[in-house]
């Protein structure tokens, strides 16, 4: 039924994607671990942890589109719940450091011990497991979804109040992981790991399966965010977004559309940054800043919006130029983000995909009607005869 479900959601656009993020799954750690340096089809490892780090940003991206482009939500608090999976999937690699840590503690982490901390705390306990850590990554982003949504969308929040109401809630995170005495590592974060399910974390054949597992994840995200927007559930949610009041005298419980809405993209974030975490080898408060929220919603508008495979896009090429503006340019980086969102804005305001599309829909040939003087004509021998 579940299998049903998702392939009845394919359509060309939906089905090449995916099977251009299998091909790559696939291609690039072949290139990989496959060809030596001197041959020109060889892709070094560090440029398939960029890219890995790329298609995380792309999973991220696609969350926000869920609810932003087809429910109407304008969330800039998605990098709280991509920051959160992130520390789901530290605090599992730094409990497989082990002994092997500066302090040599076999139990707690280096900074713990650094802080002269004596006992592990207690929400660390399970995650020397990773199916526990896994688990952590699905459920927490989705319990802080459901608890904020269940408040907010009962309260009929809506628009920029909401949008600034999201921005707060990753700051406050922000201002909270930053404390030492929270158990997080305070503001260095986690890293210097070492090992995920046992295999070295810096190996060449692990980081081909970090990408691997990256790209397949992204395509089963884009089948499943397909699935929902184009059932009926999909269906309610874009009424939701155009005219949430009429859909609400409808009958429809908007406030239960929304709320499952936002829980699925949140996990969706949290996934994304649990697979950020290992391939940049890093985790620290500055994940939850507001700016790094607010450059997923650019993603997204430069991708274009409602569209699900733009926000893809856009996170590929925004983050890929900024790789190469701040090495070449870096104190113009953010002028030139900034003047592309703006250029966006004016010139391409259903973004790439959303332009091309409807460029090439009007290129396609319209089918014969009836001329409008007909059809009235029609319509009034209709009116005239049931008289």
């Amino acid at each position: 039924m579940i299998t049903a479900f998702l392939l009845r959601s394919l359509d060309r656009k939906i089905s090449i994607a995916i099977a251009i993020l299998l091909m790559v799954a696939v291609l690039v750690p072949v290139l990989n671990l496959m060809t030596g340096p001197e041959n020109p089809l060889h892709i070094p490892t560090y440029i398939m942890a960029l890219f890995g780090k790329y298609l995380t940003y792309a999973l991220l991206a696609l969350a926000l589109d869920l609810v932003w482009g087809f429910c109407g939500i304008l969330s800039l608090g998605h990098g709280a719940f991509f920051a959160l999976g992130g520390y789901a999937m530290g605090m599992y690699l730094m409990r497989q450091i082990g002994s092997r840590g500066v302090y040599g503690d076999p139990i707690l982490p280096d900074f713990m011990v650094f802080l002269n901390w004596k006992e592990l705390p207690w929400f660390w306990y399970g995650f020397d497991q990773f199916w526990f850590a896994a688990l952590m990554v699905l459920l927490v982003p989705g319990l802080l979804a459901f608890v904020f949504g269940w408040f907010a969308f009962r309260s009929r929040v809506n628009g920029v109040y909401l949008s600034i109401i999201t921005q707060a809630m990753t700051y406050a995170l922000l201002l909270a992981f930053f404390r030492n005495d929270m158990g997080f590592g305070g503001n260095n974060g986690m890293t210097d790991f070492k090992d995920i399910l046992g295999f070295n974390v810096q190996a060449d054949g692990t980081r081909a399966a970090l990408f691997a597992a990256t790209a397949i994840l992204l395509a089963l995200s884009l089948l499943i965010a397909s699935a929902i927007v184009r059932s009926k559930f999909g269906k309610v949610l874009v009424g939701v977004r155009d005219a949430e009041s009429r859909t609400r005298f409808l009958g429809y419980r908007v406030e239960h559309f929304k709320l499952f809405t936002f829980v699925v993209s949140a996990m969706m974030a949290g996934i994304a940054g649990a697979l950020y975490v290992p391939q940049v080898g890093i985790i620290n408060p500055g994940e939850f800043a507001p700016a790094n929220s607010i450059e997923v919603v650019i993603w997204t508008a430069v991708g274009g919006r409602s569209t699900l495979i733009g926000p893809i896009i856009g996170a590929i090429l925004v983050n890929g130029g900024k790789t190469i503006f701040t090495g070449l340019f870096p104190e113009f980086w953010l002028f030139a983000l900034g003047g592309l969102f703006v250029a966006v804005t004016l010139f391409l305001p259903k973004g790439i995909v959303g332009t091309i599309a409807l460029y090439l829909g009007k290129k396609k040939p319209r089918t014969e009607t009836a001329p409008p003087a007909f059809q009235e004509e029609g319509v009034d021998a209709k009116i005239q005869a049931a008289e």
